[in-house]
Order: C-alpha cells, then structure tokens, then sequence
C-alpha cells in the first residue's frame, strides 16, 4: 500500500462522508444507529480491541477520529471508571459534534473538534469504523483516505495508534458495494514501511473484522 499522494485532493470525500453521518445522527440521534452502527454491545467490543493499544495505562491523553457523539466515554464511566483520559474528539460533521458536546459538554478533560486532522498530540488515537462506508467513492481515493487519515493518525500520535477495518466476506455472501473491506497485508505494510510503526493484528473476536495496534 503506497502512500496517498501528498496533493491529493479529498475535499469531495469529506464531504460525502460529512453529509452521510450528518444524516444518521439527525435520524438516529446518538444511539449505534445514529453512527452506522447496530448495538452497543458490539460498539463496545470493538472499543475493547481498539483501547489495547494503551496496555492498560490509567492515565493518558487519547484523540478519537471520527468520534461521532463520543460513545467511547460511555465506555470509559461504564467499565475502565479508574482510567484518567485527556481525551479530544474530532469529526467531520459539526451536527454531530454539536450532539457529542450536550453528552460531555461538562466532563473533565473533555472537548470536540470539527475538522479533518487533530489540533495536537496524544498519547494515543483511535479510529473505529472509520473507514467501513465507502459510499461511492472510487476505491482509489478511498484507499488515499484511509492512507492519509493513518499517516495523520501516526504523526499526532506519541506511543500509537489503533484503526479496524472490514474484512472480506467469503465468496458466497452477498456483499455491499459500498462497503469498503480489505484483508490486513496491505495495511500491515503501509503501516509499518511507510509510517515506521510495529503493527500488532488483532482478529478473532467475533466479528467479521480486524483492529490494528501500530505502536510508535
């Protein structure tokens, strides 16, 4: 997986992607439905795969891209309550941050940001189902999407970073074209050779997908 190009232009991505999700959190409000997603049962499961990459620390600073209505500080009172997190979250769609800011608007420690890259460096970031809706995007600018978001991702990045993604479905499953699916190699490699970090892969934990943990 190549690098996306530097002057790669993604302002059309963007917003297709601001304008999907802006129109599930007004139909949804902040529920799994109102950030495509079905439960929290499985939101949670992949927060606990993605939250890996802080090996258990109780105190740290986290970036969460693409952040919807903040669901993973839920997760934080509800199970990891003695976790002290410097968190920011930052979305394309102001409507949902806007949602994400009458959640949290007063917590400690908390605030949200409209844009594309974070305003500053973490400890860790994390990207949870970021990158599964392709809509109709051409599926080389998503992969440029995907490949900028990581690079971002790396260079806002103190100790790591985590990301998952969808993987292929077997040959007889009916499949959405506007997913987007990947087997891990290809992220593995950009990950390591072009971004210089060391990818742990985690899959098998009952869904039909896999995180990846790229420690600095």
């Amino acid at each position: 997986m190549d690098a996306a190009p530097a002057g790669a232009d993604l302002a059309d991505t963007y917003t297709s992607i601001t304008r999907y999700y802006t129109a599930k959190i007004l139909r949804h409000g902040a529920t799994p439905r109102g950030v495509d997603w079905t439960c929290t049962a499985t939101q949670e499961l992949r927060f606990v795969q993605l939250l890996r990459i802080c090996g258990g620390s109780s105190r740290f600073s986290l970036n969460d891209i693409g952040c919807g209505y903040g669901a993973v500080l839920a997760y934080f009172d509800r199970w990891e309550r003695t976790a002290t997190v410097d968190y920011l979250g930052l979305d394309l769609s102001a409507t949902m941050i806007r949602h994400a800011r009458r959640l949290w608007g007063e917590r400690a420690h908390t605030r949200f940001v409209v844009g594309t890259t974070s305003p500053r460096a973490a400890d860790y970031a994390i990207a949870s189902g970021l990158f599964n809706v392709r809509l109709h995007e051409a599926p080389d600018r998503w992969t440029a999407f995907i490949a900028r978001t990581l690079a971002d991702m790396a260079a806002t990045s103190r100790r790591g970073f985590a990301a998952n993604f969808m993987a292929p479905k077997d040959r007889a499953e009916d499949d959405t074209a506007e997913l987007y699916r990947s087997v891990p190699a290809p992220w593995i490699e950009y990950c390591e050779r072009v971004l210089g970090g060391s990818v742990e892969l985690v899959a098998g934990y009952g869904l039909r997908e896999f995180t990846l943990l790229v420690r600095s």
